[in-house]
């Protein structure tokens, strides 16, 4: 059991999208944590379905809705939060396979997730050597198999 977690647990969707041996990545920058990558995507709101959430997101985020093919992973995630005290919130993960339009260019969406810099493409055989949030996430996003629920990721 997880101590001081937030209530109640939340849903969050992320798209993987990857293109010609590449995967679109949010860059972000700030705090502690300094540089980091993240997958497009964010928490599930009240009465949004998935696929609404993810198609929200990533017009907030990378400025396009995109096309969700599958879904790839389900997993269980405990975020530490930035609170006094620390505190840490429960997500539900939903990973879906996506991809956007062709004449898609990377760029920041109207509402940007915070700390977010630039939305970029990068190698798939790049993705083990950078700081990805949530880092788990790197085996999966290269070494896909037939688990659909992962457990908890870190």
């Amino acid at each position: 059991m997880v101590g001081n977690l937030n209530t109640p647990i939340r849903n969050a969707v992320r798209a993987l999208i990857v293109q010609d041996g590449q995967v679109l990545l949010l860059r972000k920058n700030g705090g502690e944590r300094g540089e980091r990558f993240a997958l497009p995507g964010g928490a599930q709101e009240l009465g949004e379905t998935l696929e609404q959430a993810l198609n929200r997101e990533c017009l907030e985020e990378i400025a396009t809705e995109v096309q969700i093919h599958d879904l790839l992973y389900v997993a269980d995630y405990f975020k530490q939060r930035d609170t006094v005290p620390p505190s840490t919130r429960q997500l539900v993960e939903f990973l879906f396979r996506c991809s956007v339009p062709g004449n898609y260019l990377p760029k920041n969406g109207h509402r940007p997730d915070k700390h977010q810099i630039e939305v970029i493409w990068v190698g798939l055989n790049r993705i083990g050597e950078m700081n990805l949030f949530p880092q788990s996430l790197a085996t999966h996003i290269i070494d896909s198999n037939d688990r659909v629920y992962l457990g908890t990721i870190y």
